[in-house]
């Protein structure tokens, strides 16, 4: 698949709902059920990326250009939480297992890293812990993930330790 990862900018808001959205109703009914899949996405809006972005999230978009538009694909981010750098990675269900994913990750480790991280922490859906684990995370435990909507979501916490790199 050809495509460009890029530094996303607010403009790039409604792109991101759109990929993020598809994610969760694309591959996350193959491990959560309807009403998880459904409160998932509940409240996301493309405000909420133009405001990390203003708060100073970094995040990437991995980009294919076609006739009409742009497309977003999936996208990425970095983001420093207390002294915690996390990171997370969505990508549209037609894109998965093709590179984006893994591309989009690296843009986001990048930055973790030149913003001074030693780890990158995230708490992963069910349906993305395979490709945390081939990207080097371990699993650090098991619990539950608080969403926007206010539900909460089996999920798995994961580290990376970047201190090696």
């Amino acid at each position: 698949m050809d495509f460009e990862v890029r530094r996303a900018r607010p403009a790039d808001a409604d792109g991101i709902l759109a990929a993020h959205l598809d994610s969760i109703r694309s591959i996350g009914p193959g491990f959560y059920d309807a009403e998880t899949v459904r409160a998932w996405g509940a409240h996301l809006t493309a405000a909420l990326y133009a405001s990390a972005m203003a708060r100073g999230d970094e995040m990437f978009v991995a980009i294919r250009g076609n006739r009409d538009a742009n497309v977003v694909l999936g996208f990425s981010s970095h983001r420093v939480d207390g002294r915690v750098h996390r990171t997370a990675v969505y990508i549209r269900g037609a894109a998965a297992r093709q590179g984006v994913g893994s591309a989009l990750f690296r843009a986001a480790e990048a930055a973790a890293i030149a913003a001074g991280a030693t780890s990158l922490e995230i708490d992963a859906s069910l349906a993305a812990v395979d490709f945390y684990k081939t990207l080097g995370f371990e699993e650090t435990g098991r619990g539950t993930h608080t969403l926007s909507s206010g539900c909460s979501m089996a999920c798995v916490f994961m580290r990376k330790n970047l201190a090696s790199f």
